[in-house]
C-alpha cells in the first residue's frame, strides 16, 4: 500500500467518526502518518479539554482507523 492509499484510509476513518466528535462540539484533523505505522492526530475544539479524550482515542478513533488501515499500531494525540 502507498502512504497516499494509507492516507486515504486514515482520512476515510476519521470522517467515519468526525460527526461524533462533531456533535459534542469538537473535531479531529490528521497531522501525521510515521512510518505507516503510527498516526498522530490533533483533537479539537470541545474535545481538546474534554477529560475523556484519551478514553475517545483510544476506543473510537484508534479502533475505527485500524478497520481501515490494520497495519496501523497506535494512535498519538498531540497537543
Amino acid at each position: 500500500m502507498t502512504d497516499k492509499e494509507l492516507q486515504s484510509k486514515v482520512e476515510l476513518a476519521l470522517d467515519e467518526i468526525r460527526p461524533f466528535l462533531q456533535s459534542d462540539g469538537g473535531d479531529i484533523s490528521l497531522v501525521s502518518i510515521d512510518g505507516g505505522k503510527i498516526v498522530k492526530v490533533q483533537l479539537e475544539g470541545a474535545c481538546v479539554g474534554c477529560t475523556v479524550n484519551q478514553m475517545t482515542l483510544k476506543s473510537g478513533v484508534e479502533m475505527t482507523i485500524k478497520k481501515h488501515a490494520p497495519q496501523i499500531e497506535s494512535v498519538i494525540n498531540i497537543e
